[in-house]
């Protein structure tokens, strides 16, 4: 069993089923099936033996899967022959030139994209890039042929797979498709009658200027993020979050100081707010670890080891991506602070999860570490590991 299957739950082509399938109708189900496995349409096309396009227009709900096509996709995904039930007790009407029953294609396509973030946030972008890419095209084409709220909540999840795709390209190091992405998203959040995504949309700027050292570009987009006519209170939080992080670079406490607050303040605004969601979950973020990274970014490094440690001890990020970012982070924490047995103990345990998701992000919080570790004169042992980082970190 590959990882993705593991992690997912599945089980290869070939295997008995005993699984219980996704909620949703065929085509639903289809996709979802294809997430778990981090499949492209094409893959699951050339294990089916049958074209990409049946493919699409099975999982948009354009067509109904004939009893050999069901079955071919019950063979390639090992379901036992609950695909082939499924397609026989759900049978629906399709047209060619309209979205039918959008309703649950929307909730369906919901369901992928939570399933999707799940598996991103395990393995990074390379198991999930493919679906989203091919899903959003099929949601773009439903959108063009639906009319009124229909359309409108369509193109609404087009955009939301259209933004996390584009947190991915950024994962796999290409900011210019990374930005490709955000824009697409607030094309189509446009089309569904959303204007926040063009806000949030500055908010991912800001991370990617972070990412290259440029913080006066930081502060700027956080800034126009949080003055934006149609951002939220979670975005402003956002905003906020990346303002702090950047005078932090800079050097300025008192500024810092103040994007913090104001970060509290908008993500307690955030609490019940009902408006659309982009980027991660605000309350779901650790204040203090943010004011850990900051402290860090400041250079005050034994209060920022100790908070991290602290933190890190309570309440750690759930998924493996962010533990593995925040061990990083207090790792340099404690290489600024003269305790490189320590910082390279954290470093050797996390690498595993660093190469396993393949985060750019992560690489570069680990670059960050080497630097700081290489000036604080490595012993032969501390050197290896050191080494090692700079080589992951690398890329």
């Amino acid at each position: 069993m590959d990882p993705v299957e593991d992690a997912a739950g599945t089980v290869p082509a070939g295997t008995s089923a005993g699984t219980r399938l996704p909620p949703g109708d065929f085509g639903v189900v289809l996709a979802t099936l294809r997430a778990r496995r981090g499949w492209s349409v094409r893959e699951v096309a050339r294990r089916a033996n049958v074209s990409e396009g049946q493919i699409c227009n099975l999982e948009s709900g354009l067509r109904n899967p004939t009893p050999a096509v069901a079955a071919a996709c019950d063979a390639a995904f090992g379901t036992g022959g609950e695909l082939v039930e499924l397609a026989g007790a759900g049978r629906r009407g399709a047209r060619a030139e309209a979205v039918v029953e959008a309703g649950p294609v929307v909730a369906g396509y919901e369901r992928v994209l939570r399933e999707l973030k799940d598996i991103g946030r395990s393995t990074g972008p390379t198991f999930v890039t493919a679906s989203m890419k091919s899903i959003t095209r099929i949601l773009t084409d439903a959108g063009s042929h639906a009319v009124g709220e229909q359309r409108a909540e369509i193109w609404l999840l087009a955009s939301r797979f259209a933004e996390y795709t584009g947190w991915m390209a950024q994962e796999a190091g290409n900011p210019a498709e990374a930005l490709r992405w955000t824009s697409l998203a607030v094309r189509w959040g446009a089309h569904g009658g959303d204007e926040t995504v063009a806000a949030y949309a500055l908010v991912r700027k800001a991370f990617i200027a972070q990412h290259r050292g440029d913080t006066g570009a930081v502060i700027r987009f956080a800034d126009q993020a949080a003055g934006h006519p149609a951002a939220t209170p979670v975005i402003r939080a956002h905003a906020a979050r990346r303002a702090a992080q950047g005078h932090a670079r800079r050097g300025d406490a008192g500024a810092c100081r103040e994007a913090l607050e104001r970060f509290t303040i908008h993500a307690a605004e955030a609490v019940g707010d009902g408006t659309p969601r982009w980027g991660p979950r605000i309350e779901n973020g650790n204040s203090r670890l943010i004011e850990a990274s900051c402290l860090l970014g400041l250079h005050r490094f034994e209060p920022a080891a100790d908070l991290f440690a602290t933190e890190l001890r309570a309440a750690a990020p759930a998924d493996g991506n962010s533990r593995a970012r925040f061990a990083i982070r207090q790792a340099t924490a404690l290489a600024g602070a003269g305790r490189l047995d320590d910082a390279c103990q954290i470093v050797e345990a996390a690498l595993p999860v660093i190469k396993r998701i393949d985060s750019a992000t992560t690489r570069a919080e680990l670059a960050r570490f080497v630097e700081h570790a290489r000036a604080r004169r490595p012993a032969r042992g501390q050197l290896a590991l050191i080494d090692a980082s700079a080589a992951l970190a690398a890329g």
